[in-house]
């Protein structure tokens, strides 16, 4: 009866040090997190750190839940006081996050982390991944990631064989801005067996000149709301396109293009391979 009790204890005492261990564990982990970007939001939710967010910009609407959030500013111009008031352990910002505002941060004691702004599909899996080990959710980060290659894997290749159309992507109306190939979307573009006819632009901003001359088989517009609708509509104008006569403008939710996870550059491609292939509505 006795070396019973002890062996209870024992389990007992085991299971609580296991406890702590962990609860230690996540000590060393940010608690308190502000993300000053729409993407960083959205794969904290990815990763199961959604309680952990204190603050978020007014631009992260992804997932619905995250627009309950305490709101900070939005993506170029953080309240520094409101975000202050508000202790984070870190905040998580990218390149178009004022430097004076992250100065002002930091010199507030305040943790900062930068993003730089991913390239193609795996900078966006690499972003994920060192956001994983930040908050202590690697080993969720490499699921996802493996998930993401995976499907972006297969629908490049079903789509390897059938023939490129030339693509232009509109994500900006005043002045008219594209993507070219220093932009993720280009990638996208290309998995998703198309030509970007801006690849080679020195800039994202372009010219309906160059539009015109190049006569894109598709166009697709990143959606702007009412501009969105605006700008297609303008587009239609110019008979001769072969977007134009083929119906093949589309308008996609400009959150999935210009706010990018490793799940939804998969979605994104998915609806582009759609609209590319003949296999999507406009």
């Amino acid at each position: 009866m006795f070396n019973k009790g002890i062996k209870i204890i024992s389990i007992i005492f085991s299971v609580l040090l296991i406890l702590s261990l962990r609860c230690s564990a996540m000590e060393e982990y940010p608690q308190r997190i502000v993300s000053l970007a729409p993407s960083l939001t959205e794969e904290l939710y990815l990763l199961g750190a959604e309680d952990r967010i204190v603050g978020v910009t007014t631009y992260c609407q992804r997932p619905k839940q995250a627009q309950t959030k305490e709101k900070v500013g939005s993506v170029v111009e953080a309240n520094i006081e409101k975000i202050f008031m508000l202790k984070p352990d870190i905040v998580l910002t990218s390149p178009l996050c004022g430097l004076k505002a992250k100065n002002k941060l930091k010199s507030l004691g305040i943790k900062i982390v930068e993003f730089s702004s991913p390239k193609d599909f795996r900078q966006i899996c690499g972003q994920l991944e060192r956001l994983g080990e930040i908050v202590g959710a690697q080993e969720k980060a490499r699921e996802i990631i493996n998930k993401a290659q995976k499907e972006a894997g297969r629908i490049s290749r079903d789509v390897a064989d059938l023939p490129r159309p030339k693509v232009f992507i509109q994500v900006g109306a005043y002045p008219l801005f594209t993507m070219n190939r220093d932009y993720f979307i280009h990638d996208l573009i290309v998995r998703a067996g198309a030509v970007n006819i801006a690849e080679k632009s020195r800039s994202g901003i372009y010219s309906r000149e160059k539009v015109i001359e190049a006569n894109p088989d598709c166009i697709i517009i990143a959606n702007m709301g009412i501009i969105g609708e605006e700008e297609k509509t303008m587009w239609q104008k110019h008979k001769m396109l072969n977007a134009v006569k083929n119906n093949r403008i589309y308008i996609i939710d400009s959150y999935i293009v210009c706010s990018p996870t490793p799940v939804s550059f998969v979605e994104s491609l998915k609806k582009i391979v759609g609209f590319l292939h003949q296999r999507g509505e406009s």
